[in-house]
């Protein structure tokens, strides 16, 4: 057969699958639109950052000035403090914050009465519900000078510390309070994963003699293996992604040394101060990075753990 009809018999199969399983497509359509919609055509204003972009003229009449934005950004003096601290905020809170979830899912998975297990699930999800602005009032709350936790050391210590006024204690305290918000739903999909596991191979390690230690060890770790591999690397991919929200809302002019982190940077320079072509050179530089950061992380992954990874 000549392959010119190989083309042609491949592409009819093709069109009788979709034919036969339209509504499949009917089902997807929405995703697929909100995605090109939300996702794909913005893309077309990131030509902003290689622009002198004016409002009046717009991004087309905008004249080219090449990489000179990304220039000024890398050679100011705030970058080198503003990178290091967006790079520690979100190590920290990467290698923290990854093991509580599956934690928190392996002793979940040990309570054996469904009605307890379910109030506990109850409670560890509920923070992840709160919005973002009330846990910043919260800390500002309990943290403050006066707050429940300074009571407790100015009765150990005589003098309270200011937690969200000195510097050395923001990424402590931002990080903790988002591993608290965020660790219990960051659980579920371990749990459901666990909840897959057969009881027999537990009944049966039971009978052999090992104890609950071994049995996570030999028996549920290496079922959420796999899914630690991909969370991992999707978080490692997102490690520049901070909101500027939390970080934001908990800068005060005193704890601006580590609080300023490049979202925080762009919402200033680009929103407060207009200048949206610098602003967006920026952020294009941060996603960069969150790129290289995913390919290099996927890549080892791949390596330590037997060829699996995201793709």
């Amino acid at each position: 057969m000549k392959p010119g009809k190989k083309m042609d018999s491949s592409l009819v199969r093709r069109l009788k699958y979709v034919r036969k399983n339209y509504f499949l497509y009917l089902l997807i359509a929405p995703a697929l639109l909100l995605t090109i919609v939300f996702k794909y055509v913005p893309i077309y204003g990131a030509i902003i950052a290689f622009k002198d972009f004016n409002t009046i003229k717009g991004i087309l009449g905008s004249e080219w000035v090449g990489f000179a934005h990304f220039t000024k950004f890398l050679s100011s003096p705030n970058f080198g403090v503003i990178f290091v601290n967006t790079l520690k905020l979100s190590v920290y809170g990467l290698l923290l914050g990854f093991p509580i979830p599956i934690i928190l899912a392996l002793m979940i998975n040990q309570v054996r009465r469904a009605a307890v297990k379910k109030n506990i699930q109850l409670v560890l999800y509920a923070p992840n519900f709160i919005s973002v602005v009330v846990i910043v009032g919260m800390l500002f709350i309990f943290l403050s000078p006066t707050g429940p936790i300074n009571q407790l050391v100015m009765m150990l210590t005589g003098e309270p510390i200011r937690f969200l006024s000195n510097p050395d204690f923001f990424r402590t305290t931002y990080i903790l309070s988002g591993i608290w918000q965020a660790a219990g739903w960051s659980s579920i999909i371990y749990v459901a994963a666990l909840a897959n596991v057969d009881p027999e191979l537990h009944n049966a390690a039971t009978l052999d003699g090992a104890n609950i230690l071994q049995r996570i060890i030999h028996i549920d770790l290496p079922t959420i293996k796999p899914l630690m591999a991909v969370t991992f690397i999707l978080s490692a991919g997102g490690i520049m992604a901070i909101g500027f929200e939390k970080a934001y809302l908990m800068q005060t002019s005193m704890n601006l040394p580590t609080s300023e982190i490049i979202p925080t940077y762009v919402y200033k320079v680009g929103l407060q101060s207009g200048n949206y072509a610098y602003s967006t050179a920026i952020g294009l530089f941060n996603s960069v990075i969150n790129v290289i950061l995913l390919v290099l992380v996927n890549s080892i992954v791949k390596k330590l753990n037997e060829g699996e990874g995201l793709y």
